[in-house]
């Protein structure tokens, strides 16, 4: 946050064609000062969530925004504590974006240990994870008037309670998290595999034994409906904004054009903005037999589509999805070599290892294949299918995988992480970050602390990785901060 200020001060914004709407009535100091303090979390998509949290969704184009985030920022700003200068409602919606952000960044960073502990069965490799969340690569997204933060502790969180057998509770903020992001869905197969691997685990047990037989369409039965309920219910949040939007701008015009600012309406009119209540043709989505605002919006407004995103003038795009792109390919290859049988089984069927219960932990370990399948969908889909520069944030609140991974090849190629003295092993020179701090523990207990300052030291490898880390976090910084491409 100190450092967006700063970088928000010393470089211009850049004039980009993206969404600015309006802001009447006079600003006062208080304004200008947390414009100047908080500026650059609203840039970008971030116009959009604060506008809909301030107006509701009273253009087209921001339905493809969904709506918990901006219902939060809502609920939020309406209690805070007055302020000893009038704000306007942005500012002070602004300040509940930080506010929140900053909250619900650090609660995923503990989910995602949490699940870790539960699925690496290691809690050093867990911990290392964590840390390296709190450096994200879209780092910026998550402290920005953005719905990644709300997204990754609520995903996370049902992950983890889904790992624990709390399968309602994880099917609950499973749906919660449909209404901040669109790919939520997608965690829909979460719940499927959870439930359909341990059916196939019992099968294989002998549970399913010829006297038994006649019991198996009851549990068969009993699992689809089960399936098939928590799976409306995560789609359901989806489900009823699109309705809503359906009723917004397909129904009859109500008049809403009398509430709005005359600026704001000569803006939808001279970019061609769809106004909720306006008179005018229906959009052609509405005629569908099941109308999707949301793809319609992809499609019309962004060019979302199937290779859509394949011309010579998007390769710088694609290049700053290259890291991303890279690691999350390699660590789907890295798991399905070291576990083939696992792989072509889907993960069905009892290893003899399970049998003695002595599986394997950590990243290659078979509870992480499931995630594995998962962050490699959304890989191909974003590669594919969308923007592919949005690929950095898509999977950085989404996968747990791309932290793990990272992880994972730090503890098995870093020798300084697998040394516990004081002294380097390969030229005998102290390491930085072991002596005692004042509070009578070293940093050392922090190991991306240790590495950070212990940099010419590290392998090559070590150094890529938080080279991507801490590069994209401190690229996004100065660029999203500034109206820069990075989106």
């Amino acid at each position: 946050v100190v450092l967006q200020a700063v970088f928000n001060l010393l470089i211009p914004d850049h004039a980009a064609d993206a969404f600015s709407p309006p802001r009447p009535g006079p600003r006062g100091g208080g304004d200008a000062l947390l414009e100047r303090l908080l500026g650059g979390l609203g840039r970008w998509d971030a116009e959009h969530f604060l506008f809909i949290a301030e107006r509701g969704y009273l253009l087209e184009h921001n339905c493809a925004f969904l709506p918990l985030f901006p219902l939060s920022l809502r609920a939020l700003c309406s209690v805070l504590p007055p302020f000893p200068v009038p704000l306007q409602p942005r500012s002070r919606l602004l300040l509940s974006a930080a506010l929140l952000n900053a909250l619900l960044s650090a609660l995923a960073a503990a989910a995602l240990l949490r699940l870790g502990r539960a699925v690496l069965r290691r809690p050093r490799q867990a911990f290392l994870a964590a840390l390296l969340f709190s450096l994200s690569p879209a780092g910026v997204f998550m402290a920005a008037a953005y719905s990644e933060s709300m997204f990754a502790v609520l995903a996370f969180s049902a992950m983890w309670r889904l790992e624990q057998g709390q399968g309602w509770l994880s099917g609950l903020l499973f749906s919660l998290a449909s209404g901040a992001r669109a790919n939520g869905l997608v965690n829909a197969g979460f719940f499927l595999y959870s439930r359909g691997r341990s059916f196939a685990l019992q099968l294989q047990a002998g549970s399913a034994s010829r006297r038994k037989l006649p019991l198996l369409w009851k549990q068969v039965l009993s699992l689809a409906f089960a399936a098939a309920l928590m799976c409306a219910g995560i789609f359901l949040p989806f489900a009823l904004f699109q309705y809503y939007a359906y009723l917004r701008f397909c129904g009859p015009g109500t008049g809403l054009a009398q509430d709005i600012p005359e600026a704001l309406l000569q803006l939808a009119r001279d970019k061609g903005y769809r106004v909720a209540g306006v008179g005018g043709d229906k959009p052609p989505w509405c005629s569908q037999r099941f109308p999707v605002v949301y793809s319609y919006i992809q499609d019309t407004y962004w060019n979302v589509g199937f290779l859509r995103y394949f011309e010579l003038r998007q390769i710088p795009n694609f290049l700053l999805a290259l890291p991303v792109t890279l690691l999350v390919s390699w660590a789907a290859w890295t798991y399905v070599s070291t576990n083939p049988r696992h792989c072509l089984t889907l993960g069905l069927e009892r290893s003899k290892s399970e049998e003695r219960g002595k599986t394997r932990d950590g990243f290659c370990g078979p509870a992480a294949f499931v995630y594995v399948v998962h962050a490699t969908a959304l890989l191909v889909f974003g590669f594919f299918c969308m923007h592919v520069q949005v690929l950095t944030r898509f999977l950085g609140c989404s996968s747990p995988i791309l932290y793990w991974f990272a992880a994972h090849l730090l503890q098995e190629h870093e020798p300084l992480l697998r040394s516990t003295g004081t002294d380097n092993p390969t030229s005998g020179k102290p390491l930085l970050g072991n002596s005692p701090s004042s509070c009578g523990k070293g940093t050392s207990d922090n190991p991306v602390v240790r590495l950070l300052l212990n940099w010419r030291l590290m392998t090559p490898l070590s150094k890529s990785i938080l080279g991507f880390f801490l590069g994209y976090w401190l690229l996004g910084l100065i660029l999203h901060c500034n109206f820069l491409p990075w989106t």
